[in-house]
């Protein structure tokens, strides 16, 4: 029971003893004094009546007479005439109704009883009769009544006075507790909320205090976990002069791509190589050599902050080589990136370079999934080779033998329409199991394959460029969280679907999401909402966004997690379901001592925040083995199970 009914009930226990007990006070003091005046009342009507009635002692008419008007009053019970010589009645009178308006119960508990008078009738010095007069509680007994009623009215409006003002105090008093339930709520949901309106009640006031430091103190650790882990990143796979990444989390990245795997697409690699750094250096300074590096890797930075360009890394190589991959970009666009990207660099001539080179070389190769990693970088030192010999234009761009038909955009978008039209969607599911024991499946992720006009499944990673192209990427999240959900109806497993950035941007899109969630509250528990790290939106909408997915029952996880490390401060306001890191992180982790070192800087921090840590794309035993050590909750691979039809 809550305290506040434990309150109220006992207000009221209160209110009926204190009732009771005025009420038998009051009720013997009522009845003795009551019981004084009866008598009393009794007595004088008998001598009253005896007088009276000793001139008419011979004349049994008016005896009878006067007695009646006497007892017509209602006030007596009975009055007797007795004849004193031989106990003959001479006049009575008897009361035989019963009390109105009193209940039975009520007679019978105050026991009011009868008090009776006596008086002589002379016959001149002889006594002749005795008039014996019993007096009526009846009146006493409705007084004795409506005073009470009084007193059981007056002490129910105060016991509901005193329940609704009580209440309310109550209320206003045990907010503080409430605030401090959602306090601990929130860090349950790996959340620090501190309270900022302190209760008045000093034993509340401390304990709301308590909490606070406890939550800062949980905060700072976080931060301070998370800071050492960013350090570890940056070290490891961020240059220091521009800020991108280095060559080692490029050559990372490019193998994830090349990764026969279901959401891998075709992609375009793009080197660009400054001409004659080390003159440049030595003609200029070191000074404004840094500042030519730094504004071409600000130009690289800004090219890779469009929302669909999120995918993309830009890398610093070595010197003065850049390099930028640019996964699902087509053709076109690749040779149009390549032309506006030389024009910038023109413009950047001023900085250092001189008026008959270009500033840099750009040379920019196709890659697909499933070829080497070597081959790519063959074909691109083979390209800068020939942008080097072109002063005219000095970017080169190469292709590759497409093993998935090139089709012309209006192709694509006949068949991607029908397809999302007509439902033509097949669902493919990847296990997701404990690392401690990959017999216990964790969820199941849901991966899609689309019907072309052949009927053959297309992976994810030939249409998702064209479906961002085409601008259809809520479309095709909306038509996959139906799909999924209809599927959840039928078949209980629990299950986590990725939703595009764009989608969850777009507020409208948002409303239809989150409305086929609340319409389904049954398959809340079996179903978590994934977002891509690139695709993050801004803090503030990021925390908006989570809690309402969270009012609806259902959850949010994150993928592809550590290129943005700085940003896990910002997760302890999620409420998230757990992290996944990206693969680039896991591979050959059995091997690189620094990756070993982030990953437990990460294990670290979101442990502090109960956070649990998935592993993405663990393709070998040895990776397997080294993330188990590490205490990472979750594992998914094709080491585990590639995706496949439920």
């Amino acid at each position: 029971m809550k305290l506040r009914n434990q309150l109220f009930l006992a207000i009221c226990l209160f209110l009926l003893v204190a009732f009771s007990g005025s009420f038998f006070v009051s009720l013997e003091s009522s009845r003795e004094q009551m019981l004084g005046q009866l008598r009393s009342h009794a007595q004088d009507a008998a001598t009253a009546l005896g007088l009276s009635l000793t001139a008419q002692i011979d004349d049994p008419a008016m005896m009878e007479l006067m007695v009646s008007s006497i007892f017509d009053s209602g006030y007596f019970s009975s009055i007797r005439v007795v004849d004193v010589q031989n106990q003959q009645v001479l006049v009575e009178r008897n009361f035989a109704g019963s009390i109105e308006g009193v209940p039975g119960w009520f007679v019978n508990l105050v026991n009011l009883r009868v008090q009776g008078g006596d008086a002589l009738i002379m016959r001149g010095w002889e006594q002749a009769a005795r008039v014996e007069v019993l007096s009526n509680p009846q009146f006493a007994l409705a007084k004795l009544w409506d005073s009470t009623l009084g007193s059981l009215i007056w002490l129910l409006v105060c016991g509901l006075l005193s329940a609704v003002f009580g209440g309310w105090l109550l209320r206003r008093q045990f907010r503080p507790l409430d605030t401090l339930v959602k306090q601990a709520e929130a860090i349950s949901k790996r959340e620090f909320l501190s309270l900022p309106k302190l209760p008045r009640t000093p034993e509340l006031k401390r304990v709301v205090l308590a909490m606070n430091q406890m939550v800062e103190k949980l905060k700072a650790l976080f931060a301070e976990e998370a800071e050492r882990s960013e350090k570890l990143r940056s070290e490891s796979y961020q240059d220091s002069l521009t800020g991108l990444a280095n060559r080692r989390l490029l050559d990372e990245q490019l193998a994830d791509y090349l990764l026969v795997d279901e959401q891998n697409s075709d992609g375009h690699l793009l080197t660009l190589q400054i001409n004659d750094l080390v003159g440049l250096n030595q003609r200029r300074g070191g000074q404004r050599t840094d500042a030519l590096i730094s504004a071409v890797g600000e130009l690289l930075k800004r090219l890779t902050r469009l929302p669909e360009r999120r995918a993309w890394l830009a890398a610093r190589n070595r010197g003065g080589e850049f390099s930028l991959l640019m996964p699902g970009l087509n053709t076109e666009d690749a040779e149009r990136l390549a032309a506006e990207i030389s024009t910038t660099l023109e413009n950047l001539r001023l900085t250092g370079a001189s008026d008959c080179t270009p500033v840099a070389h750009l040379a920019i190769v196709a890659y697909h999934p499933g070829e080497p990693a070597s081959d790519v970088l063959l074909r691109l030192d083979h390209a800068l080779t020939q942008a080097r010999q072109r002063p005219d234009r000095p970017w080169v761009m190469l292709g590759h033998h497409e093993t998935v038909p090139n089709q012309p955009q209006h192709d694509w978008r006949t068949w991607l329409d029908d397809a999302l039209t007509e439902g033509k969607l097949q669902l493919y599911f990847q296990p997701v199991v404990q690392c401690a024991d990959t017999s216990q499946v964790l969820h199941h992720k849901v991966l899609a394959r689309l019907i072309d006009p052949q009927g053959e499944a297309i992976a994810a990673g030939h249409f998702l460029p064209w479906i961002e192209r085409l601008g259809w990427s809520s479309r095709f999240d909306l038509a996959m969280l139906d799909a999924t959900l209809e599927y959840l109806a039928a078949n209980r497993w629990p299950l986590a679907l990725s939703l595009s950035g764009s989608t969850l941007r777009d507020p409208v899109q948002l409303r239809l999401i989150l409305d086929m969630l609340e319409s389904l509250p049954d398959l809340s528990p079996l179903l978590t909402l994934e977002i891509d790290e690139c695709q993050l939106p801004p803090a503030d909408e990021l925390q908006r966004l989570s809690h309402s997915v969270l009012n609806t029952g259902y959850r949010i996880g994150l993928q592809h997690f550590g290129g943005s490390f700085s940003q896990i401060g910002n997760l302890t306001q999620l409420g998230l379901a757990y992290l996944k890191i990206d693969g680039a992180y896991i591979r050959h982790i059995d091997e690189q001592r620094d990756k070993r070192l982030f990953i437990e800087a990460i294990f670290r921090a979101t442990n502090s925040i109960d956070l649990p840590l998935i592993a993405e794309m663990v393709e070998t035993r040895g990776e397997l083995e080294t993330i188990k050590e590490l205490g990472v909750f979750g594992v998914m691979g094709r080491l585990i199970g590639p995706p496949e039809p439920m």
